[in-house]
């Protein structure tokens, strides 16, 4: 009976030591099956009958007693968690007690990481091993399980990695590809439900280390491709290993001859020169470097050797550049159409916009106008935007002139947008002196609006023609409108200052044509007048009953006063 109580004590002991962990700091995953165990010697256990094992953990400075429950559980000299949660962090201790004292065996600090939920393991709680490519590796699952029966699956980057199901996953040569974070997940049965515990290490495999000194040019060929007149810088690094050599030289040579050093002095700068080599550290990688600066590329200088040395740890290494001319490279295809396309059209576009810009010019001014809800009449002490002037004394055979400037023309500027014309026989009352009247209100307006015809001779249309002229040409506070009524074919009866006038401001009555409130006439009248805030009609219309005064009939021929307006 001892001999087996002495061989059980052995086995527990060995399966103790195995699997205890030794830190006094541990960290483990919330979820995870986990226990604290402690070294003690199994023998004090059955020397002494009344000998017990006491777990306690630390809550406000004070060492309380761990109750057993379904999750947490005490085994002799186990702490077994199934599983673990984020309240176990904390500070732990086991005693042994005889009743009459307490001996503290051993104390742990337990954290418990928060489980990532995006992935299989914590960046917080795994091991690195770094090994150079060509060796072998064993990873090892160390779990918390000595059960040969428990499950065991092997995962890549979170990802089953070739089936593996051994304790064990064997590398006999490693290469750079198989670096990656490895995961063994550990399946435990315990009271009927299945927990698992898992273990993470980060493998890093590395390139073979490099020769104790190695030289190469730097982002460059053994042939580089310049110009004549262009500058080159050759630069020249070596790597001198992991520990710095004092006496590594790097220098060059061109046709064995070295170069002159390159000083701080612009103008004594010699064509070629070189420049202090230096000595780099990158991480535990130490390496020197030399520029050789050559000014302006001559045609001698492509049949040079310029040779780079590195004299090391009595080695020496040379690395040779050549400089050869360049082809000329044409321009790549679809640059060239590219370019030949943008410097068509781009006339095209330009020329399109001009004629745009000209052949809309009245519309564009108009837009503007409405957008900005310009007014030019606003403090220039003008009582009227426009004075009109038609024949009155002369009968016309058909009194359309008269009809035009006394209801079409205020009906359609003033109704309509806004504007306020002075008509002398609707606003002039009678009585007073009328040369008088028409030289003040022709100076009361910002223009003067002339409906011109064959007949407009008469001695008061032509004082206000002559009056208005003045102002214009010579005053320069009134500008003239005329509107061309009715053809004319000769303007020899019109005064001669009238053809100072720039054309643009003469606006042709092609009667049906004219008659839309959008038609060219109205908008080249409105483009002449001043700028001022337009009164929409929006009816957009006018009817016979609308020019024609009561009790007119309308002619069989003439004006169609129900055009769409």
């Amino acid at each position: 009976m001892t001999l087996f109580i002495f061989f059980l004590m052995f086995i527990i002991e060995s399966a103790t030591e195995k699997l205890c962990p030794l830190r006094t700091s541990i960290d483990v995953l919330e979820g995870e099956y986990f226990f604290l165990c402690y070294l003690g010697s199994m023998q004090e256990h059955f020397q002494e009958e009344a000998y017990t094992i006491n777990w306690y953990k630390e809550n406000a400075g004070k060492q309380e007693l761990i109750k057993e429950t379904h999750r947490i559980v005490s085994q002799m000299n186990f702490l077994e968690f199934w599983p673990t949660e984020l309240s176990d962090s904390g500070n732990y201790s086991v005693s042994h007690s005889n009743g009459k004292q307490n001996f503290t065996v051993q104390k742990w600090t337990l954290n418990v990481l928060e489980r990532n939920k995006s992935s299989c393991f914590n960046k917080n709680h795994l091991t690195t091993e770094i090994k150079n490519a060509g060796t072998g590796l064993s990873l090892k699952c160390s779990g918390l399980s000595g059960n040969e029966n428990d499950s065991i699956t092997w995962y890549k980057d979170c990802k089953n990695y070739e089936n593996q199901t051994e304790q064990e996953l064997d590398f006999r040569n490693l290469k750079v590809q198989h670096s990656g974070i490895y995961t063994c997940k550990i399946l435990i049965s315990h009271e009927g439900k299945m927990y698992h515990s898992t273990n993470t290490i980060k493998l890093v495999v590395e390139e073979d280390a490099p020769e104790a000194v190695s030289l190469e040019i730097v982002g460059r060929d053994e042939e580089i491709e310049t110009e004549i007149g262009k500058e080159e810088i050759l630069n020249c690094t070596g790597f001198l290993g992991y520990d710095m050599q004092e006496d590594a030289s790097l220098y060059w040579l061109i046709n064995q001859t070295f170069p002159k050093k390159c000083t701080r002095i612009p103008e004594n700068e010699p064509s070629i020169c070189e420049e202090e080599f230096k000595k780099l550290q990158l991480g535990n990688k130490f390496y020197v470097t030399s520029l050789l600066r050559i000014k302006k590329v001559t045609d001698e200088d492509m049949h040079h050797n310029f040779t780079c040395v590195l004299q090391a740890n009595e080695r020496t290494q040379i690395k040779i550049v050549k400089l050869k001319k360049g082809n000329t490279r044409d321009l790549p295809v679809h640059i060239f159409t590219t370019g030949m396309v943008l410097a068509v059209l781009f006339p095209c576009v330009a020329v399109a916009a001009v004629f745009f810009c000209v052949m809309f010019r009245v519309d564009l001014v108009l837009f503007y106008r409405n957008i900005c809800r310009r007014d030019d009449t606003a403090g220039d002490g003008k009582e009227y935007d426009a004075f009109v002037s038609y024949l009155k004394d002369c009968i016309s055979p058909t009194e359309e002139e008269r009809e035009f400037a006394l209801k079409i023309l205020p009906m359609i500027l003033e109704e309509n947008f806004g504007y306020k014309l002075c008509i002398f026989e609707r606003d002039v009352s009678p009585g007073g002196a009328v040369v008088d009247d028409i030289h003040s209100f022709i100076d009361k307006s910002r223009r003067l609006i002339i409906i011109l015809s064959q007949n407009y001779v008469s001695d008061r249309a032509m004082y206000e023609l002559e009056s208005g002229l003045h102002k214009a040409l010579v005053e320069r506070k009134t500008k003239i409108i005329l509107i061309e009524y009715l053809p004319i074919s000769d303007y020899n009866f019109l005064p001669e200052s009238l053809s100072l006038l720039p054309s643009k401001r003469v606006v042709k009555w092609k009667k049906d044509e004219s008659l839309p409130v959008n038609s060219r006439f109205w908008k080249n009248l409105r483009y002449l007048m001043p700028a001022k805030p337009a009164k929409i009609n929006t009816k957009g219309h006018y009817n016979n009953h609308d020019v024609i005064s009561e009790g007119a009939q309308p002619r069989a021929e003439g004006w169609d006063f129900n055009a769409v307006v």
